[in-house]
């Protein structure tokens, strides 16, 4: 009769055990109200924002001086005449379509390139210390020699994005790949998937939080390489995109429509930032356990 009990009690604390743990993993996983999400994400930089905003006009009222600063509403002035005459998306679509055709093709090489440094030792004695140099000199450097090799064009350009973005996606993906456990391999050569099967199922999969941070690093270097280029090798024929206006309202002394260039390619490179890698670097670190869904 007691083991009976016994037996009876240990099934209903196993029981409550696993309600417990079933509640808790429901509230982790449990949608968070629109207002905590409001005061959490959204209210933070809505107030770094007016903040700025306030300091730039206080700054403007000491200069008083409009060929040093122009105030926010100046600026805005500039945008919304920029958006009346159709130029505004203009702008904005002639940087980003090179931006991120030239990360598409950084990518395509990178990709490739930091996989053969990662797993041939005399590959990457050769070009490992290569790829770490042309990682630290300068996207602007590259711009008088692509001009004389190929010309004041838009291969011009995307020759500028690749020599700024390879570097660091291949020296990304060699970190990763570095970082992967050797039992890891060695798991995947026991059952079977070596040569490109391993690098494909293993190795990639593996070394993706690397690989994830050199493509972030290597998006920023794209876009820096691209506003180089498009400020020193302005040409009519290759449209107006966002360093050109930059160029242009510096040629013209026209404050305005610098700062409207410079917070136009701000917004640009934080957005693709919000859009496309926070949600690819959340998703990676959530299917490691490292970011509990809220």
């Amino acid at each position: 009769m007691a083991s009976t009990e016994t037996t009876a009690k240990d099934g209903n604390d196993l029981a409550g055990l696993e309600a417990g743990l079933d509640a808790l993993e429901t509230v982790q996983q449990r949608r968070k109200p629109f207002r905590q999400t409001f005061v959490e994400k959204i209210m933070p930089p809505i107030i770094a924002i007016a903040l700025v905003l306030v300091a730039w006009q206080i700054t403007y009222k000491i200069v008083d001086d409009p060929s040093k600063l122009v105030s926010p509403a100046d600026v805005a002035s500039e945008f919304r005449d920029a958006w009346l005459k159709g130029e505004l998306l203009g702008y904005i679509w002639t940087s980003v379509s090179r931006g991120l055709l030239g990360f598409f093709f950084a990518l395509l090489i990178g990709t490739p390139l930091g996989l053969l440094v990662a797993r041939v030792k005399v590959v990457r004695a050769a070009i490992g210390p290569i790829l770490s140099g042309l990682q630290s000199l300068p996207s602007v450097a590259w711009v008088p020699p692509a001009v004389l090799w190929l010309g004041l064009n838009n291969s011009m350009m995307y020759a500028v994005i690749l020599l700024g973005a390879v570097p660091s996606i291949a020296n990304g993906l060699v970190s990763g790949v570095d970082q992967v456990p050797p039992l890891f391999l060695r798991a995947g050569r026991t059952m079977g998937a070596t040569g490109l099967k391993g690098t494909w199922f293993i190795t990639l999969p593996a070394a993706l939080p690397g690989y994830v941070a050199g493509l972030k690093q290597g998006w920023a270097f794209s876009w820096r390489s691209l506003m180089a280029a498009e400020i020193i090798a302005s040409f009519p024929d290759l449209g107006v995109g966002l360093g050109q206006l930059l160029e242009n309202g510096r040629n013209a002394s026209d404050m305005a429509m610098v700062f409207e260039a410079i917070l136009l390619i701000l917004v640009v490179g934080i957005a693709i930032d919000l859009l496309i890698f926070s949600p690819l670097e959340r998703w990676v670190l959530r299917s490691r356990g490292l970011l509990v869904k809220g």
